[in-house]
């Protein structure tokens, strides 16, 4: 594809950025959650049932309302600022997390497994837009910007890198419900101290609401967020089914341990790439890259199913995850072309709670046909979900395109990319 390696700002320029560390170091460790908590409840979970369903539908629980309540949360953090919602969000998620794992830890019925689950979701900190956010505060109209997304997308991938290793390694060699505790710990402490940088936070737009040109406009109302929500959905199925299908499979094949490095083998893939699109510029416009590289992601998943071999699903899980993160690159980096200033932290937010909803649509799906067959029925959910996003995706391929290429330009985008015409 044409793409060159032109001269560009990088990122130990991006780096230097005075006080960026105070708030990146933080924000790593209250990113965790998003990549500890789902496959924590999948294994303590199915620890205290024995049933890959079961599981599934209470990690999909959390899921579904991480989901549901994290564009919510990125309004308020932009009305009210991130600190004041961060801080009572911190406390209620620890809270919220200490019951789900007394509960099951208790044999508690389902649905007390799937009420606690509920909040335990909602309250997870949206840790990655907010952070995306003080980048465009102190960026604002700098050619770092660029470097800036790409640079957010590859710590979004090490998160996964670290998360479930670490997750599956205290859940399987300390204790099932280590995993949570361990989230929830990351949780309080990353949360507090990241909200305690407050010189670095946005200023909260508080009273903008309903004053005329301020009030604000949902980024739902742009027809391109909503295709590339169902895009990023068909990304959550992929995490989401390869989820519970790598742990009933390192299960099947007696190597529960093994299931940490699988995973991070997965999630390993996914950092290459996005660390190699971040020193990319590309000559294709990001519609165009989506549209070549997310049929790429589809054909990757579609033999993980008939991999009975541990190296072999290895090295298909990480190609799999290679694909991945130029899809969600691309889609953050046309979220600044598509969406206004005023509305793109409530646009991360519903991709990042579609990627949420996804991935508890695969893990309860692929957690169903687990029970219902074996381990490599569930490597269908990611082939399936991505399949469809896919059909949506060449559908609805023209509302990607942006109205205005100048409009881009003029909000100081670091490098200039022709629009497509699709």
């Amino acid at each position: 594809m044409a793409s060159t390696v032109n001269e560009r700002p990088g990122y130990g320029q991006l780096l230097r950025t005075p006080g960026a560390w105070t708030f990146l170091l933080p924000g790593f460790l209250a990113r965790q959650p998003f990549a500890m908590l789902t496959i924590g409840i999948l294994l303590l979970v199915n620890d205290t049932t024995g049933s890959y369903g079961t599981a599934g539908t209470v990690s999909a629980t959390a899921g579904v309302a991480m989901a549901l309540f994290a564009p919510q949360g990125g309004k308020l953090a932009d009305r009210f600022g991130q600190s004041a919602v961060l801080i009572p969000g911190v406390i209620v998620h620890a809270a919220a997390i200490s019951l789900l794992t007394v509960l099951a830890l208790s044999d508690a019925p389902l649905w007390a497994l799937l009420v606690a689950a509920v909040p335990a979701g909602a309250s997870t900190p949206q840790i990655g837009p907010m952070v995306r956010a003080r980048w465009a505060a102190k960026l604002d109209g700098s050619p770092l910007m660029s470097t800036a997304a790409a640079f957010e997308s590859v710590t979004d991938e090490f998160t996964f890198v670290i998360g479930p290793v670490l997750a599956t390694a205290l859940c399987t060699g300390v204790h099932p419900a280590a995993g949570l505790v361990a989230e929830a710990a990351l949780t309080l402490a990353g949360g507090l101290l990241f909200a305690s940088q407050r010189r670095t936070q946005p200023q909260a737009s508080r009273g903008a609401a309903g004053a005329g040109a301020g009030e604000r406009v949902s980024a739902l109302s742009v027809p391109g967020v909503r295709v590339l929500a169902v895009v990023m959905l068909g990304i959550g199925t992929v995490f989401g089914g390869m989820q519970v299908s790598m742990t009933a499979f390192t299960k099947e094949m007696g190597e529960p341990g093994l299931n940490g490095l699988m995973y991070g083998a997965f999630a390993a893939g996914n950092m290459i790439a996005g660390i190699a699109c971040g020193v990319i510029a590309w000559k294709l416009s990001p519609q165009r890259r989506l549209l070549l590289g997310f049929p790429l992601l589809v054909l990757a998943t579609t033999p993980l199913w008939a991999a009975h071999h541990m190296v072999l699903l290895g090295a298909l899980g990480m190609l799999v995850g290679l694909c991945i993160a130029p899809s969600l690159i691309t889609g953050y980096t046309l979220v600044e072309k598509l969406v206004p200033a005023g509305a793109r932290t409530e646009a991360f937010t519903w991709l990042t709670g579609a990627v949420g909803l996804g991935q508890a649509a695969g893990a309860t799906v692929g957690g169903r046909l687990i029970d219902a067959h074996d381990a490599s029925a569930g490597f269908l959910v990611p082939l399936g979900g991505t399949a469809v996003a896919l059909l949506v995706l060449l559908a609805m391929r023209k509302a990607l395109t942006p109205r205005s290429e100048s409009v881009v330009a003029a909000r100081g985008v670091g490098h200039r990319e022709p629009v497509s015409v699709d």
